[in-house]
């Protein structure tokens, strides 16, 4: 069983998602507001209920990201811990390669949605291995689209029930 077809936001069980990176840095920052819920999905996945991908592209931009917030927090090896929070992602996600389907489909999305060609690779992995992409909240770009977004399968954590 996956996200129901009515769009309502309910996890099930048995569901696979692939992330953002905007929804793995919430876990990063302990105040968050979606923190505890993107914690459920890492504990769910742990367990082995839910399925979560992340796509190369997500690590690389997951990289940089992570080694700022870390640099701005003052931590002595910023990219040290990135990569060890990497390491520990890796555990709860299965990683997806870029293969020539993806990266031929994510082109394809990025014509025709004009959201950012990470967010393009986001929706073709989760295309491929038939999940949903899960995306924090609708970001600016995707305002006047995100009724062809969720049509397509997309999810937002902002909406979602954890």
């Amino acid at each position: 069983m996956g996200l129901n077809e009515e769009n309502t936001g309910r996890l099930f069980m048995n569901d696979k998602l692939v992330l953002d990176t905007s929804v793995i840095v919430e876990y990063i920052v302990l105040r968050s507001r979606y923190r505890s819920k993107v914690a459920k999905l890492f504990n769910l996945a742990l367990a082995g209920k839910i399925e979560l991908y992340v796509s190369v592209v997500t690590l690389s931009e997951l990289m940089y990201v992570a080694s700022r917030i870390y640099q701005v927090a003052g931590l002595h090896d910023p990219n040290g811990e990135a990569l060890d929070f990497i390491e520990w992602i890796k555990r709860r996600c299965k990683v997806m390669n870029v293969n020539e389907a993806i990266a031929l489909r994510a082109g394809e999305n990025r014509k025709r949605l004009h959201i950012a060609l990470p967010d393009c690779y986001v929706i073709a992995t989760a295309e491929f291995v038939k999940a949903k992409p899960l995306f924090r909240s609708v970001e600016k770009e995707m305002k006047s689209i995100v009724t062809e977004l969720k049509g397509i399968g997309v999810r937002f954590l902002e909406e979602m029930e954890i």
